[in-house]
């Protein structure tokens, strides 16, 4: 890595060619959002099945990410990032044709498994091209604004459904992934001075030691558990169940249930860049800013849960502006990675720390859901579910936060003695 080239030009050309990537994965998974009505009568399913796709889209995606991790650790994140580009342009295409329930889900399976593709080998990019001291900043920009793609699908989407009907509006999205394919294929570069990288062969061996070694350091556990409790509860509000609490449970109108939606991805993307900076001059407090957002979190949630009848607007207002910055929080939880996992590794670790969010987003996805039916509706007792998440994982970011500084005195006292901590 020629630290010369970084932070150059090219490392933004490159990493804007990736960050178009990933605002298209993030475009296709959230495609579907606006195509509900249309799904349920073009396949003739329940609402139970048509959350299905949601599931099992979150499900893939969280089940690749060691895997994917372990594939770019071996090929390299442009091999990588090519084939989930590919796949991601295939599968919507099948998308388009599917008449069957059965056949759509296959294709959602594939969306998913090329969603999976992408946002590590994004990271990969970043950290091979980027000096140390900008890594912090790019990374929280980048998760932010690829998730405006689910702000971009909707608009285009909603209309090219009334004007072109389900087959041509899902090959247009489809078409976008040609013009992502060619661009990564011609301006990607694994590194400055290296087109393609390649890592050891995937033995078992080698795919046993380095998980091995990835989750034995206690600074990979630390990532994982503050990507586990930050991301839940904004992803549960923006992906299913955020309109219905606000409508059925605290009695909104449809507009401002949309609005209070909208606000939470504009608080997403200004806390990014905000935090990104913190961490770049607090390196050696990540864990403590995650327990502070996240104890926020908690609290404003107890506040409208508490609140007799329903809370006010502008407290929703608070709510969904805190929860939103729990989004690029989580982005935290991958700078501990960085710094506790060499280069060889690093996706591997990556990997496994992405899955947490997910893991646990999906969990309280369904458990709403499950409580819903078992409480006749009552959106309190559902969502009040979130404090079991929220406890396992503020302990554990406790736990591993004692385990990461310790290794750190352990291992490097010098560092220790400079910074006083790490976490």
């Amino acid at each position: 890595m020629n630290v010369a080239g970084q932070n150059s030009r090219a490392a933004y050309v490159v990493w804007l060619v990736g960050l178009a990537a990933y605002l298209l994965a993030v475009f296709h998974r959230s495609s579907l959002a606006v195509a509900g009505l249309v799904a349920s009568e073009r396949f003739d399913i329940t609402a139970a099945q048509l959350s299905t796709f949601v599931m099992l889209q979150l499900l893939v995606y969280s089940a690749m990410q060691i895997p994917v991790g372990l594939a770019v650790d071996r090929f390299g994140p442009r091999a990588v990032m090519l084939g989930g580009a590919v796949v991601l342009t295939v599968s919507q295409g099948a998308f388009a044709f599917a008449e069957t329930y059965g056949t759509a889900l296959a294709a959602r399976f594939f969306v998913g498994l090329g969603d999976a593709m992408t946002f590590v080998c994004l990271l990969r990019l970043v950290n091979a091209w980027f000096s140390p001291g900008r890594v912090p900043q790019i990374t929280l920009l980048t998760g932010p604004i690829g998730q405006s793609g689910a702000i971009i699908a909707a608009v285009p989407m909603t209309w090219a459904f009334s004007e072109l009907g389900w087959t041509k509006a899902y090959l247009a999205a489809a078409a976008l992934g040609l013009l992502v394919t060619f661009a990564v294929l011609a301006f990607v570069r694994d590194e400055p001075h290296a087109r393609s990288v390649r890592g050891a062969p995937l033995s078992w061996k080698n795919i046993r030691r380095s998980l091995a070694a990835s989750w034995e350091h206690p600074g990979t556990r630390l990532g994982f558990w503050m990507h586990f409790v930050t991301q839940f509860s904004s992803t549960v509000l923006g992906l299913l169940w955020g309109y219905p609490f606000f409508v059925e449970g605290e009695h909104t109108s449809e507009a401002f249930a949309g609005t209070l939606l909208t606000l939470m991805v504009v608080a997403v993307m200004v806390a990014g860049p905000v935090l990104g900076r913190l961490i770049g001059n607090h390196p050696w407090h990540r864990s403590t800013i995650v327990l502070v957002i996240v104890s926020s979190i908690v609290v404003v949630w107890t506040i409208v849960l508490a609140w007799p009848g329903d809370a006010p607007p502008w407290m929703l207002v608070v709510l969904v502006i805190v929860v939103g910055v729990g989004g690029p929080a989580s982005m935290i939880g991958f700078d501990l990675v960085r710094t506790s996992n060499p280069v060889d590794r690093l996706s591997t670790a990556t990997g496994i720390v992405n899955q947490a969010g997910f893991l646990a987003s999906l969990t309280t996805v369904i458990a709403v859901g499950v409580i819903l039916d078992r409480t006749d509706q009552s959106f309190k007792a559902a969502m009040s579910f979130q404090y079991v998440l929220w406890a396992l994982g503020l302990v554990q970011v406790w736990r591993y936060r004692v385990r990461t500084r310790a290794r750190v005195l352990r291992d490097d006292p010098d560092r220790w003695a400079r910074h006083a901590g790490l976490g």
